[in-house]
């Protein structure tokens, strides 16, 4: 009973800490989704609602931890949580844009936008190297199943979950590496350089994920086989490579920020300012950043303002519906083949 009560409270704690930590990843002149000046970037009106929103998810994690406890029904009450802080975060948003708006932020810089045609010419490369560990674990994964699974079914369907998850690591970040770079139009030079390293570590760290990934779905594997026992021991240690994915997640985030700008500058790059502001575009974004919409725009692929290594399509391009269309179709299929049933595959010994 306190065992589950604690696990209840821990998941708690951590979607709060995460809804605390949202707004610090993202850039100082994006403050909960708007974009602003960076010498608005510690306006009164900003620091106010970064305050009250800071107070109000900890008000509603103390709600929700007693909630949990009282009924409990910690899944309902941990979906309540998550809509109510996201929820919160809207509103800071909602607070901000109209601070801009009431106090004619937009007009108080020459606006504009910058290129850096070098990430065309010069691509950030993918670092293969750091995929080794991933395919390492997927072939353990096969080698160990085919000893020890019975049928091709045991064996085969954790080692294809395993290589359809590397694969669309990979593919997602050659997209990533191919989008347009957000950078400064006040720092092109500085901006430009930091936002190289910044996918570097972007595509090495979704790397490692993939590698995370698969070693959990490993662990889980050789419960299902009976290799180790199904004990709170394996089920915990399936756990572990997760907990170590998001602990290197945020301690890069923070670290590096939003397209690297925490990184700091080189000498000659302390002083730049070309006296612009990157273009207002905010009628474009909805929902506090997570979604991006503007049909003039030809890129596909755009920088979210939520969070930091984050990513969205722009639903003004036609090919983002044809994308998510099929990404619909696919998961229309999965809950079809759920439901019926999928092809059964002989056992192993039917086929050697």
């Amino acid at each position: 009973m306190m065992l589950s009560i604690a696990a209840d409270l821990a998941l708690v704690a951590l979607v709060t800490c995460l809804m605390l930590v949202l707004p610090a990843l993202a850039r100082p002149t994006l403050p909960f989704g708007v974009r602003v000046t960076a010498e608005r970037a510690g306006d009164p009106a900003i620091v106010a609602q970064r305050r009250t929103y800071t107070r109000l998810v900890v008000v509603v994690a103390a709600v929700a931890a007693v909630v949990s406890i009282l009924t409990g029904q910690p899944a309902v009450t941990l979906g309540v949580l998550v809509v109510a802080d996201l929820l919160l975060y809207y509103r800071a948003y909602l607070k901000v844009r109209a601070a801009k708006s009431g106090g004619g932020w937009a007009g108080e810089r020459r606006q504009g936008i910058t290129m850096d045609t070098t990430f065309r010419t010069d691509p950030v490369r993918v670092p293969w190297v750091w995929g080794l560990p991933a395919l390492a674990v997927v072939l353990l994964t096969a080698g160990i199943g085919w000893w020890s699974s019975s049928t091709v079914a045991g064996w085969f369907e954790p080692v294809l979950s395993q290589a359809g998850l590397t694969l669309l690591v990979v593919v997602v970040i050659l997209i990533v590496l191919r989008a347009r770079p957000d950078l400064d139009a006040a720092r092109p030079k500085s901006s430009a350089r930091r936002y190289r390293i910044y996918l570097r570590g972007v595509a090495t760290l979704s790397l490692l994920s993939a590698a995370c990934l698969n070693l959990s779905l490993l662990i889980w594997a050789l419960r299902q086989w009976g290799v180790v026992g199904n004990t709170v021991g394996w089920l915990v240690a399936g756990c572990l490579p997760l907990v170590a994915l998001l602990g290197g997640w945020l301690v890069w985030e923070t670290k590096v920020g939003q397209a690297g700008h925490r990184l700091p500058a080189l000498p000659d790059e302390q002083e730049e300012d070309t006296g612009m502001a990157q273009r207002d575009d905010d009628r474009h974004w909805f929902l506090a950043g997570t979604i991006y919409a503007n049909r003039r725009d030809p890129a596909l692929l755009v920088h979210a303002r939520l969070g930091s290594s984050s990513w969205t399509l722009n639903l003004g391009h036609p090919i983002a519906w044809l994308l998510l269309g099929l990404v619909v179709i696919g998961l229309a299929g999965l809950v079809l083949a759920t439901v019926f049933g999928g092809i059964d595959l002989p056992q192993k010994r039917g086929i050697l």
